[in-house]
């Protein structure tokens, strides 16, 4: 019954982790409904199998449904209206993949914030978790998304790239949870093929990892090798 606003720029891995997410509530014969704006459903599933996420498994099982949304063939209220048909079915998470693509669908930045955050109350009174992912224009330093809507999500996750030891590497935080206490510390994140998410030890010997070329104050080399190690 949470809203998970996810924020990053392209490639960081964002729908990724909602489509771990995904994959164990399957596993819990829990549902899921993944609306895809940005990106084909083939793409979508063989992007997750690469990464040795039991996604499509559980897609042929019904367990999981991914639907390729087009724009310009759906409009707003039709687009609430399938999600709420699908909600009273018992799907118990919803993806919406990206907010970029459904903001396209919609007239005006007024519009759209007056839309999701009716939608996704109505979603935490039915029990729903929702997986909000807003892509972030920039690769490395300052992000910025299209709209700000931060205020909607109980909870607000952002991965980043930073620059390392001559390498582009990510990074994960969890930057509110109303729900209750959260983890302070920004971790290593990566996304490896066969093996899926990968979190790393706290990043700890790094001052401004978030501005994408932070300060290292420890061992380049132990960092290396535990980076690589996946600790």
């Amino acid at each position: 019954g949470t809203t998970t606003l996810v924020l990053g720029p392209a490639g960081t891995g964002k729908s990724t982790l909602s489509f771990q997410y995904a994959s164990q509530l399957a596993k819990r014969g829990e549902s899921t409904i993944v609306f895809a704006f940005d990106e084909t459903r083939d793409v979508l599933l063989a992007r997750t199998e690469s990464l040795g996420i039991d996604f499509g498994r559980h897609v042929k099982s019904g367990l999981i449904t991914v639907q390729q949304v087009d724009p310009a063939e759906l409009s707003p209220g039709e687009f609430a209206v399938r999600i709420l048909r699908l909600v009273e079915k018992g799907c118990k998470m919803v993806v919406i993949d990206s907010l970029n693509g459904y903001l396209n669908a919609m007239p005006g930045e007024k519009y759209l914030t007056n839309q999701l955050h009716e939608l996704c109350s109505f979603l935490n009174q039915k029990g729903v978790l929702t997986f909000l992912i807003m892509p972030q224009h920039g690769l490395v330093g300052d992000n910025e998304a299209a709209v700000d809507l931060s205020y909607l999500a109980d909870t607000l996750m952002t991965i980043r790239y930073f620059e390392a030891a001559g390498e582009v590497k990510q990074a994960i935080a969890v930057v509110k949870k109303r729900t209750g206490p959260h983890e302070k510390s920004i971790r290593e994140f990566k996304l490896e093929t066969g093996v899926g998410v990968r979190i790393g030890q706290p990043l700890k010997d790094f001052q401004g990892v978030l501005t994408g070329i932070p300060v290292f104050h420890g061992v380049m080399q132990q960092f290396m090798k535990e980076s690589d190690a996946g600790t």
